[in-house]
C-alpha cells in the first residue's frame, strides 16, 4: 500500500519542482537564444532585442561561414585534437595510476605526494612556455597535447577506482601466469571502463575547449582550434571566415551577430552530442572512484 504524504510533503516537492523547473529555463534559455538568433534574418535581429524562435528562418549565416573551409579546417584541427589529446591522457594516467595504486610498491606514497604537489604549485606560464619552445614544440600540436598529457587530480580518482578493485582478481591471474602488464590490460582496465569513459569525457570537453594554449603556442592560423577561431570572430566580427564572393550576384552577406551564434552552434554541437553515449558510465565512475581515500 502506496504511503500517503502530508500535505506539507506534496507543498514542498511542489516547491521544489518549480525552483528546479526555473533553474532549467535558466539553463536553457541561453542556448535557444543562439540557436534562434543564427537562424533569424537581419530585419529581425534589428527590430527583435531577444529573439527565442524567429518567424523566418534564414541560413545565410550557416552558407557564410561554410562558404570557405575556414571553419571546416578549425573543426577538423580541434577533433584531432580532441581525439589524439584524449587518447594520450587515459593511455599515461591509467598507466601511472595503477602502479600507485599497488600496495607493494616501492615509494608509492612519495610519488604520490609529488603528484599531489603539482595541484598545489606550478612554473607558471612563463616558465612553461620557454619550456615548450626550448622543445621545438610551438607551432605543433604536440604543445597542446604533451604539457597537460596527466591531470593530478584525475590520476588520484583513478587511482582510488583501482584500489576498489579485488585483490583476489590479481592473485588468481597470477597463479594462472599473467604478468603485471597482462593484469592490467586484461583484467584492471576492462573492469575500469565506467570510470575511464567519465574521465575521457572531462578530458575530451577540456581539449575541444582548449583556447589559452592554443593561443600561446600556435602562431600558424591554418591550425587554429575552432576556440581560437571563435574569438577571432568575436573580436574581428566575421573575422574573414565566409566569402560572399562565392554566393549568388544578389547575395547579401548576413549580419555579424547571426554570424557569431552560428559558429558558436556549429562548434559546441560535436561534443554535445557525444555525451548521451557516455552518460550511463557518468555519474558511476565519479561516484566509484571518489569512495575510498
Amino acid at each position: 500500500m502506496p504511503i500517503r504524504q502530508s500535505w506539507g510533503s506534496r507543498i514542498f516537492d511542489s516547491v521544489n519542482v518549480v525552483l528546479l523547473l526555473v533553474f532549467a529555463l535558466i539553463t536553457v534559455i541561453p542556448f535557444i537564444y543562439v540557436i534562434a538568433g543564427s537562424f533569424a534574418t537581419q530585419k529581425e535581429l534589428l527590430t527583435r532585442g531577444f529573439i527565442l524562435f524567429p518567424t523566418e528562418f534564414s541560413l545565410d549565416a550557416y552558407k557564410y561561414i561554410f562558404s570557405t573551409q575556414t571553419l571546416v579546417r578549425s573543426l577538423l584541427v580541434t577533433v584531432y585534437i580532441t581525439v589524439a589529446g584524449t587518447l594520450i591522457n587515459i593511455f599515461f594516467t591509467c598507466l601511472m595510476a595503477y602502479p600507485l595504486a599497488r600496495k607493494d610498491m616501492d615509494f608509492r606514497k612519495p610519488i604520490l605526494m609529488l603528484v599531489v604537489f603539482t595541484m598545489l604549485f606550478s612554473g607558471g606560464m612563463i616558465p612553461t612556455f620557454l619550456v615548450v619552445k626550448e622543445l621545438g614544440m610551438i607551432d605543433s600540436y604536440w604543445s597542446l597535447l604533451i604539457p597537460g598529457a596527466i591531470s593530478a587530480f584525475n590520476l588520484i580518482i583513478i587511482r582510488n577506482f583501482f584500489q576498489q578493485l579485488p585483490d583476489g582478481l590479481e592473485e588468481s591471474a597470477k597463479i594462472d601466469g599473467c604478468n603485471d602488464l597482462a593484469i592490467f590490460l586484461k583484467i584492471v582496465l576492462p573492469l575500469s571502463m565506467p570510470a575511464i569513459a567519465t574521465f575521457s569525457l572531462f578530458y575530451a570537453v577540456g581539449h575541444w575547449n582548449t583556447f589559452f594554449s592554443a593561443v600561446l603556442y600556435i602562431n600558424d592560423n591554418t591550425k587554429w582550434p575552432i576556440q581560437v577561431l571563435l574569438r577571432q570572430i568575436v573580436i574581428l566580427a566575421s573575422g574573414g571566415i565566409g566569402d560572399s564572393s562565392a554566393m549568388e550576384s544578389d547575395y547579401v552577406a548576413p549580419p555579424d551577430q547571426a554570424v557569431k551564434m552560428a559558429v558558436i552552434v556549429v562548434s559546441t554541437l560535436p561534443i554535445l552530442l557525444v555525451y548521451p553515449f557516455l552518460q550511463k558510465h557518468f555519474a558511476k565512475g565519479v561516484l566509484l572512484g571518489s569512495v575510498k581515500g
